[in-house]
């Protein structure tokens, strides 16, 4: 079931998402060579408490820690640790958290230092792969316009998707319906209505987007070792338009 949200519980949406924003905003200033995403997992948490929320991973289906910290060839869900990150990584930071009963989520993908010109490229094709995305979700365009659209982002640039991931509706729980995929057809999927509430986030490889799932049972990397990308916001499909919930540029009245 599709749940479409009055004003009033997307501005409690926006409350929870401007939480993330906040917390990833302090995150990616943190991210240099040395630094260890244990660290990162805890400050997360601390930053989170403070503002009355609470992590929305931790514990989620069994998942450990309130941060998914992937690092280089990892693409989701991977076990923040102590080994410090050296320069020339990328990290991409997963975040969610519960506030008032609603759920906010997003991510992005951070250079460790200074990167290759290549993961560079990945980065940025990766963000505005999500650009797009959201520039089409509008009232009446369907899923699989968002889908259409990562896809043909990311492949004319040389790079593939991930397509066994995809993005969520979101709002009383981490995950609901519509599942938003990387990949499709223009026309095809649900329909996009105003009132939805949707995390869009594509997930993209500098290779081969074949995935595997490591030895933790959580951790998904790429099979051949490739570099992968993920950013998502948060964004409800409003009368003016997608509205992005999870903007680290704008923190609002909670934060």
């Amino acid at each position: 079931m599709i749940i479409l949200h009055g004003i009033q519980n997307i501005l409690e949406i926006k409350k929870s998402c401007s939480i993330v924003a906040y917390v990833l905003a302090c995150l990616e200033k943190e991210v240099k060579p040395g630094i260890t995403t244990n660290y990162l997992n805890s400050l997360a948490e601390t930053l989170t408490f403070e503002k009355g929320a609470i992590p929305g991973f931790k514990g989620y289906r069994g998942f450990p820690y309130s941060i998914c910290a992937s690092v280089n060839e990892q693409v989701v869900h991977g076990f923040p640790s102590d080994k410090p990150l050296k320069e020339g990584d990328i990290l991409s930071i997963d975040f969610g958290i519960l506030y008032n009963g609603w759920y906010g989520d997003s991510a992005l993908t951070i250079p460790v230092g200074k990167i290759s010109n290549k993961h560079k490229k990945l980065i940025k094709i990766t963000n505005e792969c999500l650009t797009l995305a959201i520039q089409q979700s509008h009232s009446g365009n369907t899923i699989g316009d968002i889908s259409y659209t990562i896809q043909q982002c990311a492949e004319k640039e040389g790079f593939n998707v991930v397509k066994n991931f995809t993005g969520h509706g979101i709002g009383k729980n981490l995950h609901e319906e519509p599942p938003v995929y990387n990949f499709g057809n223009k026309g095809e999927g649900y329909l996009l209505k105003n009132g939805m509430v949707i995390a869009i986030e594509p997930m993209v490889v500098a290779g081969n987007a074949e995935t595997i799932t490591g030895s933790d049972g959580w951790t998904v990397l790429t099979k051949n070792g490739d570099m992968a990308a993920h950013f998502e916001h948060t964004i409800a499909i409003t009368n003016e338009g997608p509205i992005i919930l999870t903007n680290r540029n704008i923190f609002y009245e909670n934060t």
